[in-house]
């Protein structure tokens, strides 16, 4: 066993029997560098990642190619998802290195840290080659390397106003810069399989939140069309488990088909906030079904007894990809018996399998009710024999080796679950959904908050690691759409303290946007930041949306000058490129009207919220209290002649109040045809 055996990670620990004289990240392994003057290899992966696994069993596990490792580079191992700064800081290297990035990374680096070499995946004896290059590279030719190395880092810590141009502009927002977004971002529409026309296909949260968003303010039927057209087929491809509920992480192909089989926590959660909106704009059932099912696959599989969400499930099980998941056509007939011939004719399933060794994998483009009377298969007690064919699939497949279990419990992720979990109440009004809401915020409170900051990483009953601006921002949102669905103002309280704590500790004045690191936290290289949307947004578009939100719950309006500064800045690049920015097209979005600030006074307060939650609103607030409060949207508000009152206001001018929710909607409506 190497010195990863004291890790806590389940990805270093899967390597802690590697003859490689693994390091974990830190001056141990930095300082041995320094003094025997050896490179360092800095390898970067994560517990569920397929190819990472493939190179270990290749190369890693290898006693002649670890041999040449050991002898000529102090070699460190990083979980990405528990150092995500490592991980940025490499990945921008990698990357200005004109090579495309990825997991396993890795990259080659002086003593000092700074990088000069990278790769993702290689098949062992390019890997062994490499080492043996590098080596050589780093004695003959060093002076070269330093050089090389320095014109990386000098890369790296460009601010981002310098590496992007970008420039503070006008802070009005119009509906035509709005329609240039929609327009920049349609050219890469998929229209007939949804997404974007690329492949493999990634299911990008923050693009559906924009169309969601630009549909509201605009009535647009191509936005509706394409959210509709992608959101089903996500729903109804093979990157989600029909048997189980979630979603894979991402499709290899262009038919969200064929996933590649890894669940994460984060996934799951953002698509729970996409999902729960469009079902409120479209009342498609296939959307609350999804909702419903991954919820409860969540609570069953990936929710720890302390009440916080583990990280992810490995794509492998018995080191074969996606095996938990698939079927034989021999294995069908035996679980499913008498439902056998209709369910293979509603999932073309064949002795050739649809996928690798006779396997198939389940999969359909439209849904199941409309496959069935397509193939006439339909009758009209099928949807019961379908959901009892699926039971008997899930019961089968408890017999088989589950994937491996990343069950560490990350802040920012779970933040993002616990988003999901308030817009998912929100949508389907399903009480025990509130309640796991509520647990994951007493979670992240009681066992990884101390003192108002907060700890990124939870395992073992220890909270460990300083936290990151992705676990501030995606907490602070979290907890504030848990106000929003429980009056308790402790949420809204607790979000402004991590957003003070950021502020006081990430922001940079100069280039007016948060580092991703916090000041107390461990110096790298570079002290980056994160503005451009990916899979999970950016950590800084997150934070600009936390700002204005808290600016109008709690009328502070140096929030929403930082918010409206940071957004600004992004013009540029919402306009040129939208794809990657579309978490700050979405805020943009809400800027180009006023945000309906509901506010609820008295008895029914919550069962008023119920009733206006039924109704597609993105662009608004709400605040309320069986009582009475000193909160800014509540204050002096009072019952009327002790019903329930209903305020609705623009820019902290209120309507005169109501007590119906009928009254409030077309207040509501007036005000936007003005």
């Amino acid at each position: 066993m190497n010195r990863l055996a004291n890790e806590t990670s389940p990805y270093l620990l899967q390597h802690a029997h590697n003859p490689v004289d693994w390091y974990p990240w830190g001056d141990e392994a930095l300082r041995k560098a320094r003094e025997e003057n050896k490179p360092i290899l800095v390898s970067i992966g994560y517990s569920a990642c397929h190819w990472c696994h493939v190179m270990e069993r290749e190369s890693f596990e290898k006693e002649q190619i670890a041999a040449i490792m050991n002898d000529n580079y102090v070699c460190i191992k990083v979980d990405r998802e528990e150092r995500p700064d490592v991980d940025a800081v490499y990945m921008d290297a990698l990357q200005a290195m004109g090579t495309r990035g990825g997991w396993p990374l890795n990259v080659f680096l002086l003593p000092d840290a700074k990088p000069f070499y990278g790769v993702t995946y290689l098949p062992p004896q390019n890997w062994a080659n490499l080492l043996l290059s590098i080596k050589t590279a780093f004695t003959d030719h060093h002076k070269e390397l330093v050089e090389s190395a320095e014109g990386f880092v000098q890369n790296m810590i460009m601010s981002e106003t310098e590496k992007y141009g970008l420039a503070t502009t006008s802070d009005s927002y119009t509906e035509d810069e709005v329609d240039t977004m929609f327009e920049v971002l349609r050219r890469n529409f998929d229209r007939a399989k949804g997404g974007m026309n690329r492949a493999p296909k990634f299911p990008m949260p923050s693009i559906y939140k924009f169309l969601l968003r630009y549909y509201d303010l605009t009535q647009h039927p191509e936005a509706i069309a394409q959210l509709e057209t992608t959101l089903d087929r996500i729903a109804l491809g093979g990157i989600y488990d029909h048997v189980g509920g979630g979603w894979a992480r991402y499709s290899v192909d262009d038919e969200w088909f064929i996933p590649h089989f890894e669940k994460m926590l984060y996934d799951n959660a953002q698509l729970l906030s996409v999902y729960a909106e469009a079902y409120t704009l479209t009342r498609k059932p296939l959307y609350a079904d999804r909702l419903r099912q991954t919820i409860q696959w969540l609570q069953r599989e990936m929710q720890s007894p302390e009440g916080g969400f583990y990280s992810a499930l490995d794509a492998d099980s018995e080191g074969v990809e996606g095996k938990y998941y698939i079927w034989t056509e021999a294995e069908l007939r035996e679980v499913l018996g008498p439902d056998f011939d209709w369910f293979t004719k509603l999932y073309s399933i064949s002795t050739e399998g649809n996928w690798e060794d006779g396997h198939n994998h389940l999969h359909l483009t439209h849904p199941a009710d409309d496959t069935a009377k397509l193939k006439g298969i339909y009758t009209d007690d099928f949807r019961q024999k379908y959901q009892q064919a699926l039971k008997k699939l899930a019961e089968a497949r408890v017999s088989r080796v589950r994937p491996g279990l990343d069950d560490k419990i990350l802040a920012s992720w779970n933040g993002l679950l616990l988003k999901g979990l308030t817009d998912a109440y929100r949508a389907l009004g399903d009480e025990s959904v509130r309640a796991s809401a509520l647990g994951v915020g007493e979670f992240i409170l009681t066992r990884m908050t101390e003192n108002g900051r907060l700890w990124h990483s939870y395992k073992q009953e220890k909270a460990t690691i300083t936290a990151f601006l992705e676990d501030y921002a995606a907490v602070a949102e979290g907890y504030l759409g848990l106000y929003q669905i429980s009056f308790d103002e402790k949420w809204l309280l607790e979000a402004q303290v991590l957003c003070d704590y950021a502020l006081a500790n990430f922001y940079d004045p100069h280039d007016e946007y948060f580092y991703f690191t916090d000041a107390a936290g461990e110096s790298l290289i570079a002290r980056k930041k994160e503005i451009i949307d990916n899979v999970i947004p950016a950590s800084n578009s997150i934070m600009a949306h936390n700002l204005y939100t808290l600016g109008v719950l709690l009328d502070r309006e140096d929030y929403q000058a930082v918010s409206d500064k940071m957004l600004s800045k992004m013009r540029k690049i919402m306009l040129t490129d939208v794809q990657w920015v579309t978490n700050w097209a979405a805020l943009y979005c809400t800027r180009v009207t006023p945000t309906a600030e509901i506010v609820l006074v008295g008895p029914d307060a919550d069962q008023f919220r119920q009733e206006i939650e039924y109704y597609f609103i993105p662009n608004k607030v709400v605040a309320g209290t069986p009582t009475a409060s000193i909160l800014p949207l509540l204050e002096g508000r009072t019952t009327i002649q002790d019903k329930t009152a209903i305020y609705v206001c623009f820019n902290k001018t209120c309507q005169l109040p109501v007590t119906t929710v009928e009254e409030a909607l077309q207040q509501l409506k007036e005000a936007r045809s003005m």
